[in-house]
């Protein structure tokens, strides 16, 4: 059965249960849920899920900020920073007095220490 199919099924059920109930049996409802919606205990209980749904997102909101600020730091560094391999590269041209693009064209040839000319 698919979603739309138990929806109507659901809304036709509750209508047909609904009508025949009365206004009598909706108006018992709505004096039940006043009740519970206005005791002292649902009412406290409703006070601290609000607290403690407000503390969470704060805290959930300083993670995110903290987060953001960290990547923001990351992205901006390494922005700024110079190729880690340019030293290297720089290294490897005044030791060997070849630029790396003349060195040999596999590990093998590079071990056995043969260059390509």
């Amino acid at each position: 059965m698919g979603i739309k199919t138990g929806f109507v099924i659901g809304f036709g059920v509750g209508y047909v249960l609904g009508a025949k109930a009365g206004r009598e049996r909706y108006q018992d409802i709505r004096r039940w849920w006043g009740q519970f919606t206005g005791s002292p205990t649902v009412q406290k209980a409703a006070e601290r899920t609000r607290a403690v749904a407000a503390d969470a997102s704060k805290r959930g909101l300083g993670v995110v900020q903290s987060g953001v600020e960290r990547a923001g730091s990351a992205v901006r560094s390494r922005l700024h920073k110079v190729d880690p391999n340019e030293p290297l590269v720089d290294q490897l041209e005044t030791q060997s007095g070849s630029s790396p693009e003349q060195g040999p064209d596999t590990a093998k040839d590079a071990f056995r220490g043969s260059t390509r000319s």
